[in-house]
């Protein structure tokens, strides 16, 4: 018994470790430097989604602690994960954010036992989210090789089918009905308000839905519908047919993997029985985080707090680093440094 527990334990600090959770978040948005293609490759299926496979397969390990554990972790990732994109400037960041938040939404789901829902919106996560990457990299490449939204602006005009691309991806991200992501996320939300949870899970998670909104709808304000920042505008990348089709290939996917994969995962139709006030609560929050973020876009384009204290909290990941790594390693990497002047080049 004693030894199921710790196993149960080590796989759930290699799940979390490896799908960036609380406390290990920090080294998800600081892993983007590699080349675009790569990062959608590495934040949509393949590296961060092994932790969350781990859980999957070894669900039976799990137990009621552990269940418990892996939803409190998973709430507070999504929530930290989406104040910080609110303010985010760097446009691979925010997708990074946005990968971060759907890992716990993942997590969230395997902690209530609805596995095979967790690895549906896996599998349709990881095709809107290289979605994503692919065309921030085609925006980057035509702004001057800059990744901050702030110079970005009225992109719609020089980039038209990237943007209604990268727009599509974002509503799925958003959960937007009948587009890929609501099959899944919805189902989610719904099922979890059908389960006998307490009133504070479920509104930390009507919470971060919006969240999931207000940073999409900046980024997308910021990127197309804004004013041109100070970016030199390069059009030609609309007209390269090697850039333009896997984008459109993907974006085609994408729009049909929600109803597809969710006929090909469930056999038969899963039956909800809700109130109506909570079964039009997803759609009633996405509503009214679409018109906060609209009238609050003037505070956060300005850079809210940009020399506060608040500010270091919020772009330093809560202080993640120095809790998760840095902290750790400070006092090494100096001995380090010091036995390498004496010894090596003393």
């Amino acid at each position: 018994m004693i030894s199921l527990t710790i196993l149960s334990f080590l796989v759930i600090v290699a799940a979390l470790t490896k799908s960036a959770q609380i406390p290990f978040s920090a080294w998800l948005p600081a892993a983007i430097a590699a080349p675009t293609p790569v990062s959608a490759l590495v934040h949509s299926s393949t590296l961060v989604t092994a932790g969350v496979y781990l859980l999957i397969r070894f669900s039976f390990l799990l137990g009621e602690l552990g269940s418990r554990v892996l939803m409190f972790i998973s709430i507070i990732t999504i929530f930290i994960s989406g104040v910080v994109a609110i303010f985010e400037c760097d446009l691979k960041k925010i997708i990074a954010l946005s990968t971060l938040r759907q890992l716990g939404i993942i997590i969230f789901a395997i902690s209530l036992g609805l596995y095979q829902v967790a690895f549906f919106h896996l599998l349709s996560h990881a095709l809107f989210k290289a979605l994503l990457f692919l065309c921030a990299g085609i925006l980057i490449h035509g702004v001057g090789r800059t990744q901050d939204v702030r110079y970005f602006g009225g992109l719609v005009k020089n980039f038209p089918l990237v943007s209604v691309c990268i727009n599509l991806a974002n509503f799925s991200l958003c959960g937007i009905p009948f587009i890929s992501g609501f099959y899944s996320k919805d189902l989610i939300v719904e099922l979890a308000c059908q389960d006998s949870w307490g009133m504070g899970i479920l509104f930390l998670m009507f919470v971060c839905l919006g969240l999931t909104v207000l940073y999409s709808v900046r980024l997308s304000f910021l990127a197309f519908i804004s004013t041109p920042g100070h970016g030199s505008f390069c059009s030609v990348c609309e007209q390269d047919f090697t850039l333009l089709r896997p984008v459109a290939t993907l974006t085609f996917i994408s729009l049909l993997s929600g109803p597809s994969l969710s006929l090909l995962s469930f056999s038969y139709p899963i039956l909800i029985f809700l109130p109506w006030v909570i079964k039009m609560g997803a759609l009633v929050v996405i509503s009214a985080s679409v018109v906060l973020s609209v009238g609050a876009l003037g505070i956060i384009r300005m850079g809210l707090l940009s020399r506060t204290f608040l500010s270091t909290f919020r772009g330093l990941m809560w202080f993640m680093p120095w809790l998760s790594g840095q902290g750790v390693l400070l006092s090494r990497m100096k001995k380090a440094d010091r036995i390498l002047k004496i010894l090596d080049q003393g």
